[in-house]
C-alpha cells in the first residue's frame, strides 16, 4: 500500500482507491447498498410528506429539506463512487480533475445542506418545548421558514464559484491550502455539533423537569418529536423514554460526524490519519444521508401510520 500522501494525491474522493481489488469491491458494494436503501428512504419521507396533510408541519419541512440534500448524495453521488470503485485505478474517469472536480460538488452540496438541516430541526423543536407558543408561532411562519430553507442552500452554493478546491476531497492533506480546509471543515462540523446538542439536551432538561408542559402543547409538530406514541405511558416511564430517545438521536450524529473531525484536526496539527481511518470516518459521514430518514421518523406514529398506508396491505390513505 502506498503511503498516506501518494494515496491521497491519486485516490478520487472519499479515499477508494486500493492497492487491492477486494478492498475496493467492498467499499463499492457498500456505496451501492447504501445508495439504494439511502435513495427509497429519502423519497419515501417527501413523499408522505406531501402526500398527507397532517405530516405538512414546519418541523417536517425541514426534514424533507435534509431529505432533499441526501439525495443528492445517496441518487447522484454514491452510485458513482460505487461504478468507479470497480474500474483500474489507472482509468482516465478516477483522473480527471473535472469530473472529480463535479463529484466533489455534489457531495459538498448535500452534506453541507444535510448538516445544515439536523440544526435546523434540533432548533425548531428546541423553540417548540421550550418557548412560548407565541414565540414559536411568531418565528415559523410561512415566509420564515421557507427563509430558512433557502438560506441553508445559498450557504451551501456560497464557496463553489470561490473555493472551487473545498470539497475535492481527493487531495486532501496534499498541500497546505487542503491542509486549512480539512481545518475549517472540522471547525465547521464542531460548532454545528455544538449548537444541535445544545437544542437537544435543552429539550431533554425541559422534558425530565415537567413532562406536563409537554403534553399540553397542542402542536402538530409533537408528533415529529422522538418521544413514545400513545397511549402514553405513566410520567416518570415518559420522561425516561424521551430523554432516551433523544439522546439515542444524538448519540448516532455523533457516530457519524466526529470521526472525521478529529482525524481533519490530526491531520492538521500532527501527521495525516492513516488511509484506512480516513476512509472509515468518511464512510461514517456519508452513511447519515442513508439514516436520517430513518432516524426522524421512527419513533412518529403519524408516519408510520402514512407509510402503512402506502405499502402493500396498508390500511389505505382513506383509512390514515
Amino acid at each position: 500500500m502506498p503511503n498516506a500522501s501518494s494515496w491521497s494525491a491519486s485516490s478520487p474522493l472519499l479515499l477508494l482507491w486500493e492497492d487491492s481489488s477486494g478492498t475496493r469491491i467492498f467499499l463499492s458494494l457498500l456505496y451501492a447498498v447504501l445508495a439504494i436503501s439511502g435513495t427509497l428512504s429519502n423519497v419515501m419521507v417527501i413523499y408522505l410528506v406531501f402526500s398527507f396533510k397532517k405530516l405538512q408541519t414546519t418541523s417536517n419541512a425541514f426534514i424533507v429539506n435534509g431529505c432533499a440534500a441526501d439525495l443528492s448524495v445517496c441518487a447522484l453521488w454514491m452510485p458513482q463512487e460505487a461504478v468507479l470503485g470497480l474500474l483500474p485505478p489507472n482509468s482516465s474517469s478516477l483522473r480527471s480533475a473535472e469530473y472529480r472536480l463535479l463529484r466533489g460538488g455534489l457531495l459538498g452540496l448535500g452534506l453541507t445542506v444535510s448538516l445544515a438541516s439536523h440544526l435546523l430541526v434540533a432548533f425548531n423543536r428546541y423553540v417548540l418545548i421550550t418557548k412560548l407558543p407565541s414565540v414559536y408561532q411568531a418565528l415559523y411562519q410561512r415566509r420564515h421558514t421557507g427563509c430558512m430553507i433557502g438560506l441553508s442552500w445559498a450557504l451551501a452554493l456560497l464557496p463553489v464559484p470561490l473555493l472551487p478546491g473545498l470539497w475535492t476531497l481527493g487531495s486532501a492533506q496534499s498541500d497546505g491550502s487542503s491542509r486549512y480546509t480539512a481545518l475549517l471543515l472540522a471547525l465547521a462540523v464542531l460548532g454545528q455539533t455544538a449548537l444541535l446538542l445544545h437544542c437537544y439536551l435543552g429539550i431533554v432538561r425541559r422534558v425530565r423537569g415537567s413532562a406536563k408542559r409537554v403534553s399540553v402543547l397542542n402542536f402538530h409538530l409533537l408528533h415529529q418529536l422522538p418521544f413514545p406514541a400513545a397511549p402514553p405511558p405513566p410520567r416518570r416511564a415518559q420522561r425516561r423514554l424521551s430523554s432516551v430517545s433523544v439522546l439515542l438521536l444524538c448519540c448516532v450524529f455523533l457516530l457519524g460526524t466526529q470521526p472525521l473531525v478529529w482525524v481533519s484536526l490530526l491531520g492538521f496539527f500532527l501527521r495525516p490519519a492513516p488511509p484506512a481511518l480516513q476512509a472509515a470516518s468518511w464512510l461514517l459521514l456519508c452513511s447519515l444521508s442513508a439514516l436520517n430518514p430513518l432516524l426522524y421518523t421512527w419513533r412518529s406514529e403519524e408516519f408510520r401510520r402514512a407509510a402503512r398506508s402506502v405499502l402493500p396491505r396498508g390500511e389505505g390513505p382513506a383509512a390514515a
